[in-house]
């Protein structure tokens, strides 16, 4: 016959407290019960589970190897419970105090910046501070609470929330394009303007496909190259040349016009894994309310598809 449906919460709690002191009247004063009643508990729980859990002797109250054990899975029970009961009462509460967001510059300036206004409306005792840096920042070591990051998920020592993933996008200004003529393939860049983004690990490669085949690298001699984005783009929208960027960057300008899309019939990129735009915070197994509203506000802003991806997505159904 099971017994192990009598064992309570109480119960488990007792246990593990005889466990760390050793000692049933040590337990019984914190408690405010008395010892006898402390040790009637233990017994009942043995008794349910059909296990010795403690040597007793006048002197001390030792764990059996059962009683190692099974502290385990009662310490595991107990910290799920006051979790549960954290994550329940957090559900009446109202998200307080300074959240630290970190994201790269120009994606935070694009995709973060503009909707904080909504964010402090929604939750107005929220104080929040953002961070823009394009230099890695490891949420373990960095005061920040939450970072969108974008680029391949791979570390598993923290947690991330997946927005979407990122699409890179040949572009032109129609002025370029009318000067120079539009590329008909990927070996054609080399004769073309290239404007190349250069980060810290050195200037991005542009890498194309067709459906399924392999990514190849086509080197390009840049026209223009720096490590700022906004300069690049400024320049590709002036007529110097063509740019490989995320569509977040380059969305709006490919639906209102002032760039076109180039070689369309690929698919494009600088890596050849996933990149996936995330929003990430240190490994807990239960992040503070303040990420999670924050984490949940961007969810619901961005979409899905990502708002800057709608109308792609759109022109790709009717086709």
């Amino acid at each position: 016959m099971d017994t192990t449906g009598s064992i309570d919460l109480r119960a488990l709690r007792f246990f593990l407290s005889v466990f760390d002191a050793q000692n049933f009247s040590v337990v019984a004063r914190r408690e405010g019960v008395s010892a006898s009643m402390v040790s009637r508990t233990i017994v009942q729980l043995e008794d349910a589970l059909g296990q010795q859990l403690f040597y007793r002797n006048t002197r001390a109250v030792i764990p059996t190897e059962a009683g190692r054990l099974f502290v385990e899975y009662a310490r595991a029970i107990d910290n799920q419970f006051s979790e549960a009961r954290q994550a329940l009462q957090e559900r009446s509460l109202q998200p307080a105090g300074l959240v630290r967001l970190n994201a790269p510059v120009f994606f935070g300036q694009r995709h973060i910046a503009p909707w904080l206004a909504g964010l402090s409306t929604r939750y107005p005792q929220l104080e929040i501070e953002l961070t823009l840096t394009d230099d890695y920042v490891d949420p373990h070591r960095t005061a920040t609470d939450l970072i969108f990051r974008i680029g391949t998920l791979t570390d598993s020592s923290f947690h991330a929330r997946v927005l979407g993933n990122q699409r890179y996008y040949l572009a032109a200004s129609p002025e370029y394009v009318a000067q120079h003529g539009a590329p008909a393939s990927p070996e054609a860049l080399s004769g073309h303007r290239c404007l190349v983004y250069r980060g810290s690990a050195g200037a991005n490669r542009w890498l194309f496909r067709r459906g399924d085949n392999p990514w190849v690298h086509y080197p390009v001699v840049p026209l223009l190259s720096s490590n700022n984005a906004e300069t690049l783009l400024t320049a590709a929208l002036g007529g110097m040349g063509m740019v490989l960027f995320p569509d977040w960057l380059t969305g709006d300008h490919l639906q209102n016009g002032n760039l076109v899309r180039l070689l369309e019939n690929y698919d494009a990129g600088i890596n050849p894994a996933p990149q996936q735009i995330a929003a990430i915070y240190p490994n807990t197994r239960h992040p503070p309310l303040n990420v999670r509203v924050v984490i949940d506000y961007f969810v619901e802003v961005y979409g899905a598809p990502l708002y800057w991806q709608r109308a792609f997505c759109q022109e790709a159904l009717r086709l």
